[in-house]
């Protein structure tokens, strides 16, 4: 039987992980690991400094107390599969899109680094949206996609970046392969003060922008496509290698 083991970073109440547990059922066993709380922007971190508890929501469906992503891919491969390996690892369906830059700070797409960390194909998969996001619909199209990578493999050392338009199904003009885009980033730091007069600070986006660049990740969403960015660990420059062969001499 297919064993697919999936995460987020919204948290195991999500109704992305929901939808996407349910559509997954169709193709195997679907083991669900999850953090306790919503932990968007995250990024690919693993905790060392605590123990970790997991508590389980019902069968094959656990929650990671204090875990991040790349933790519960951990406890789900080691402890609730016993160090078998799944056939693929999902994370998602995140509330929102993760575009370009975007994919260093995410949860989502960090629980399917960790999966191909320790060689697995894997899948993050988010929505093009942030309101009334049509998570059945999407989670579909996201069954799609991880039944044709169970069926093709992935090359070594890839994992995938996919974005879903807020469409219904019949409303996609279908999946274009595309480059990680640009983001122009224009956030701010709040500062507020306690009722003690003692400062705190909040990090927040003023307004989100992307540069729709054809054949980018943003490019393919904005125009009614999904969008599957293939991403891989090594992050060498190798284009800077010969460019910084000063150094050597």
């Amino acid at each position: 039987m297919t064993t697919i083991l999936l995460t987020n970073d919204d948290g195991y109440f999500s109704q992305g992980i929901k939808s996407l547990r349910e559509a997954l059922k169709d193709i195997g066993r679907v083991v669900v690991v999850a953090p306790d709380r919503n932990l968007s922007g995250v990024g690919h971190s693993l905790t060392f400094t605590m123990p970790l508890r997991m508590r389980k929501v019902e069968e094959d469906f656990y929650t990671v107390i204090g875990g991040t992503p790349a933790d519960c891919i951990h406890l789900g491969y080691y402890v609730v599969l016993e160090g078998k390996k799944p056939d693929i690892v999902c994370a998602g369906i995140n509330e929102g899109p993760n575009l370009g830059e975007d994919i260093t700070y995410s949860g989502t797409v960090s629980g399917a680094m960790e999966g191909r960390i320790l060689g697995i194909p894997s899948v993050a998969f988010s929505a093009f949206g942030r309101e009334d996001i049509m998570f059945d619909e999407i989670a579909s199209v996201c069954k799609d996609i991880v039944v044709k990578v169970l069926e093709n493999g992935l090359p070594e050392d890839t994992y995938l970046n996919v974005n879903v338009p807020n469409l219904r199904r019949e409303e996609i003009k279908g999946i274009m392969v595309t480059r990680q885009g640009r983001r122009d980033y224009k956030e701010k730091v709040f500062r507020y003060l306690t009722p003690y007069g003692e400062p705190l600070y909040w990090i927040a986006a003023e307004e989100f922008g992307w540069r729709s660049e054809e054949g980018t990740d943003y490019w393919a969403v904005l125009h009614g496509y999904v969008s599957v960015t293939p991403l891989h660990l090594d992050l060498t420059n190798y284009r800077a290698m010969e460019k910084l062969s000063f150094l050597e001499k």
